[in-house]
């Protein structure tokens, strides 16, 4: 026994026991402790779990589904004209790789197959025709300025940089591809024909690439060159466009020689104004 301090110590039965403030505590033995199954270290998540569903998958718009339209999608649907003004209506129109624009621009260059309305008619495109257009306003100007610059510098006559040259360009090339496909649209349509407006936009927007080499050849300084180069250059574009909508448009009846005539010569006149304005340099 031992007194004296916070408590006093004492021993019964052999175990010792403290009297006072801190109580003795048993030995509970080896105590064995169980989980119940838990899901956290289940990565990723099934879909069938919380609000958000298969998050292992890559968000929309991640792959090739990015120009397709998706049904039942959480994007707002707009019906009507509205729809024509938002950005998802035209995502099916841009759904196109290298491949496929380098495949229809080679389809270009051989206009006697005439399969190219066959080959787009599940997927017309507007990225092709928008950068062929694009590039040719970037080639007409820099070739047509670069031309001009060296016959005024062999001559030793002053340059000026003429800005006509972009503008002029932008509005033929841009002006053609949208105003010839819509109103050859709206011809068809009234022969009991109609053809889709953006194959009509595809179709003559590729029949533009023959013009982007034309011009490239148009810098040998000679005039007949240039003349031959460009009538090539309309030949092709214009056999390219009246062969592929010839038997689309044999269906409006006997008229139907008369408008893939005038398709391929208002073809041949746009080369002839190209050859004008773009092949020939004044000084």
């Amino acid at each position: 026994m031992m007194s004296g301090g916070v408590g006093k110590y004492t021993h019964i039965d052999n175990q010792p026991q403290v009297s006072g403030s801190v109580p003795a505590v048993p030995d509970p033995g080896h105590v064995t402790v169980q989980f119940t199954d838990s899901n956290l270290q289940t990565f990723p998540p099934s879909g069938s779990q919380g609000k958000i569903s298969g998050g292992s998958h890559p968000p929309r718009d991640a792959d090739d589904t990015f120009s397709k339209p998706i049904s039942g999608s959480d994007e707002p649907q707009q019906g009507g004209w509205f729809r024509t003004f938002t950005i998802a209506a035209y995502k099916p129109y841009f759904d196109v790789d290298t491949t496929d624009v380098l495949e229809r621009i080679k389809d270009s260059l051989f206009p006697f197959r005439g399969t190219f309305t066959e080959k787009t008619a599940n997927n017309p495109d507007l990225y092709g025709p928008f950068w062929i257009c694009t590039t040719l306003i970037f080639v007409a100007a820099s070739i047509g300025t670069f031309v001009t610059y060296i016959a005024h510098k062999l001559q030793k006559k002053e340059w000026n940089y003429d800005i006509n040259l972009v503008t002029w360009s932008a509005g033929v090339f841009y002006g053609y591809v949208l105003l010839v496909p819509l109103a050859l649209y709206v011809i068809l349509k009234y022969f009991s024909a109609p053809s889709g407006l953006i194959q009509l936009f595809c179709l003559y927007g590729y029949s533009l690439f023959v013009f982007i080499p034309a011009l490239c050849l148009s810098v040998v300084p000679l005039e007949i060159f240039r003349w031959v180069i460009a009538g090539v250059a309309g030949f092709m574009s214009a056999t390219f466009v009246a062969l592929n909508l010839r038997a689309h448009i044999m269906s409006a009846g006997e008229r139907w020689f008369l408008i893939v005539a005038g398709i391929f010569l208002l073809q041949l006149a746009l080369s002839v104004v190209l050859k004008l304005y773009l092949f020939t340099v004044t000084v």
